[in-house]
Formats: structure tokens, sequence, C-alpha cells
């Protein structure tokens, strides 16, 4: 009885003790009419660590255990909790978000720009990372855009022909760059009924949107909350799998279905309750028995003496040596983490020819694959021997090796059919994901060569093998090669009755 009381007595206490801690005078007026109207909102905030702790508190914390990189606050806010006021009006020159509220200049869409305010070197890292230019390298790479388009537009039957209209921006939203970010853009303003009376708002383009690589009105790119959920900003959202698994599921990035299938998955769905999500520095044995994807890619993780076995970065692929997804072949990370700059010798703006050969200049070199090869496996090598790990990494790399010959032989299929004229393909300007035997060879890479290369990697061998992996990547060529040579066998009888 004792217990149910003192559990009762925490749960009544719960509000008071989150906001024991000092708030802005500011923070407090916001907190007074949005406990109202959005009451969901507040509710998340006041569970945060920004509503029990000032950034004096944060920094002053030992070096293992801090969760900020701020190294001195010089602004009267290090006695405050992190609040809606000190996020909302930090930059407001520098957003075009920016409107009156209440007698205040406040703005909607908080930034990596305004996050770099207590975590400079998190916000620095990731703009180093392939995610935060996640928007401009899909929209503004062509190649990648014609993709778009042929996946969101309407496509309309007439006369036994189709024919295609691009998708609009609401619709390109809603799929492709839900993951990879939107351009938000304000346009004006309304006046809207609220609970509090009339308002006038920003009309925001692209809103709503977590992207991970949005274009931002202050001018920056990415969204911390894409991983870190507003308003609660937890850590262990970002640790668990779940959280990656919104943009990581497809059959084209399919990490979540694949890390389910694996040993890994298995113990953490099994054991996952009995884990600390929220401990700072993550102790590998002690916090957590098997990886997730944070544990893989991001997390500070130290052993049970304090040692640090990797450092915390938000340059994703700091552990990673191989770019495995999204692309024709499996190839080293770009050097620059804008890949619009990349041109192979066809002129085309893709890592690698058709052909497979890398375009190295725009590539890591093989020292820096090796080093960030090295930073992956410190993280194996926590749990594993080294034979294990050495052995487990060569199969990776003999994968990736198999599947780009399996996507080059799909690829020459189709370079025949386009040589033949059995499909137009680029001497043609047409299109090269239009046609049936291109959208096969699509599907021979986006879906089935990454994910055989996922399952080597994690371990989740059935996604290798038959879900989605080698036996279609075989099946696909062989169906791409008896379209190729139904189609050239009807052209030459269509001569013939001619």
């Amino acid at each position: 009885m004792k217990t149910k009381s003192l559990l009762l007595l925490i749960v009544l206490l719960w509000p008071l003790s989150v906001l024991a801690a000092e708030m802005s005078p500011v923070t407090e007026e916001c907190l007074d009419c949005h406990r109202t109207a959005t009451p969901g909102i507040v509710a998340d905030w006041e569970r945060s660590r920004h509503a029990q702790n000032t950034m004096e508190e944060a920094i002053n914390k030992p070096d293992l255990k801090k969760r900020v990189s701020l190294a001195k606050v010089l602004r009267p806010s290090a006695r405050v909790v992190v609040g809606c006021a000190e996020c909302h009006t930090l930059n407001t020159k520098e957003h075009k978000d920016t409107f009156g509220h209440n007698g205040y200049e406040v703005y909607i869409v908080v930034t990596p720009k305004d996050c770099a305010a207590c975590h400079p070197t998190e916000a620095d890292q990731y703009t180093q990372n392939l995610m935060s230019r996640a928007y401009g390298n899909l929209n503004d790479n062509p190649v990648y855009h014609n993709l778009v388009d042929t996946t969101n537009g309407i496509q309309s039957l007439e006369k036994m022909m189709t024919s295609l209209t691009p998708p609009n921006t609401e619709t390109n939203a809603d799929s492709c760059f839900y993951c990879h970010g939107t351009k938000i853009e304000v346009k004006g303003k309304k006046v809207r009924d609220t609970s509090m009376g009339e308002m006038e708002f920003p009309v925001l383009t692209g809103w709503p949107n977590q992207g991970v690589g949005r274009l931002n009105p202050d001018g920056s790119m990415g969204s911390c909350t894409a991983c870190h959920t507003r308003h609660q900003f937890s850590i262990e959202m970002a640790r668990k799998p779940d959280t990656c698994a919104e943009c990581h599921k497809g059959p084209d990035v399919p990490a979540y279905k694949v890390y389910q299938a694996s040993k890994h998955g298995n113990i953490y769905s099994s054991l996952n309750k009995e884990w600390n999500f929220t401990s700072v520095p993550w102790v590998v044995g002690k916090n957590f028995t098997a990886p997730t994807c944070a544990a893989c890619h991001a997390s500070l993780i130290t052993n049970d003496e304090g040692d640090v076995v990797v450092e915390r970065t938000h340059r994703m692929n700091d552990r990673i040596p191989w770019r495995l997804f999204g692309l024709v072949y499996a190839h080293a990370h770009p050097k620059s983490p804008d890949t619009t700059i990349i041109k192979n010798k066809a002129g085309l703006p893709l890592p690698t020819e058709l052909t497979g050969e890398p375009v190295a200049k725009y590539l890591t070199d093989a020292k820096e694959q090796e080093e960030r090869k090295r930073n992956m496996q410190k993280v194996c090598l926590a749990c594993h021997s080294t034979s294990w790990v050495e052995g487990q990494f060569a199969r990776l790399d003999n994968t990736i090796r198999t599947t780009n010959e399996m996507t080059l032989t799909a690829t020459k299929i189709l370079l025949a059919a386009w040589d033949k004229g059995a499909a137009s393909g680029l001497d043609q300007n047409d299109s090269i994901f239009n046609e049936a035997i291109e959208k096969k060879w699509v599907e021979q890479w986006l879906f089935f060569a990454n994910s055989t290369r996922y399952a080597s990697a994690m371990a989740g061998a059935d996604y290798g093998a038959f879900a989605n992996g080698r036996w279609y990547m075989s099946k696909n060529i062989q169906e791409m090669l008896d379209w190729l040579n139904f189609k050239l066998t009807e052209t030459k009888k269509g001569k013939k009755r001619r």
C-alpha cells in the first residue's frame, strides 16, 4: 500500500517537479495561453529535459555526461530552462517566418541554426551529413527528379498509350519529400479565428514537414525534429529504431525490416524493456545489450569503465565506408554532402558510370573508407570477437561486389534494349524510368540489390535471399532478357508482315 501511495504522489506532483527550475517571463506568458490552446505541446515540453534543466546546469556536467556542446553561455538565459521563448524568439531577424504575436516577435519553424545555440557541434556535423542536403540532392538532380516525376506523376490512358502529368507539390510533399524535406517559404499572412480571438499568422508553403533535408525560412537545411521529435526532443526516441523506421522501412531502404529480422532486432524486441535509453554516455553491456541504429551510427558509447568506444556524431556516415542504397551501384561515400556537383564521364549527375565504374574524384578514398570502417568495427568489437567482426565485414564486401555485378548485368540488358531500339533512352533524350524494362532495371538496384546489401550489413539473412533479395535479382534479370527478346521478335514479325 505504501508503494502505491508513493507512486500516486509522484504522479500528482509530476507537473510541479518538471517545472521546478526557473522559467523566463516570456516563456511563462507563452504557457499561460498554450496550456489551453495546445495542451498536448505543453505536456510534451513539460516532460522534456528542456523544461527541467537550465543551460548553466547542462554545461557544468562532466564531459561524458554532457548533452550540449556549447562551452560557455553568455546570454541571460543561462539560468532559466529552455522554453518556448528560448527556441521561438532566438533569431527573429534571420527568420522570414517571424511575425507579431501577443506583443512579441516569434517564428514558427525552429531550425538547426536555432538548435546550434546550445548544440553547435551537433549542428555543424549535421551540415556535413548527406541527410542535410536530402532536399537538394533529390530535387536538383535531373536524373533523380525524373524518377520522382515518373513515380508520383498521374498517368492517363488514351488510344492504348499512357501519358504522364507531372506531380504537383502537394503530391511530392506527401511522398518522396516527406522524408527528404520540403522547401518552406512564407507566402503572405492570414487572419484566423483562434480560441484567443482573431490572430494573424504567416502562410507557409511546404508545411508541415520534418524531413531531414528541409529548407528552412532562416536559410538553414535540415530538421533536428526528424529524429528528436518536438516538443520532448527525447534522446530515448532518437535511440530507438522505430524513429528511423519512418524513412527506412520501404523496399528502397529496408533497414528497419532487415533489423527486425536480424539477431540484433530479435534481442531488441525481446529485451529492450530492460534497457536504459536515456543515459549519457550510453554504456554498452549495461544500458543496452544489442545495437540499434543510433548505437551504430550516432551515439556516444562507453564501456563500464568509462572508456570511450566511439564518440557521438551527427554526421551519420562517419562510421560507414560504403554508400549502400539509393543509387545504381554501391560506392564509396561522396566527399561533399552536396551530391549535385557530381558528374560522371557521360555528363550524368551520378557517382558511378552506368557500367559501374566509380567517379573517384568526387568520392572518399580508400584511406578514408578504412577509417570509417574501423570506427564502425569499434561498435561491433564491444560485443564480438575480432574473427567474428572480420568475417562479417568480409561477407559484406563480397555482397557489395556481387550485387554490383548483378546490377551491371541488368544494366547491360537495358543498354541493349536502347541500342536495338526496343526502348528509348538517353540517346533519344527520353526518360530512363518510363518503360517496362526501365522500371524493372530500377527495381534491380533500388529494391533487390539494396535489400541484399542491407541484409548482409545487418545480418538479416532472409532479406538477402527470398524477401526482395538474391532470388529477385536473378528473376528480374531473366524477365528483363525475356522482355527484350520478345520485343525484338515481335518487331521482326511486324516488319515481315509489312
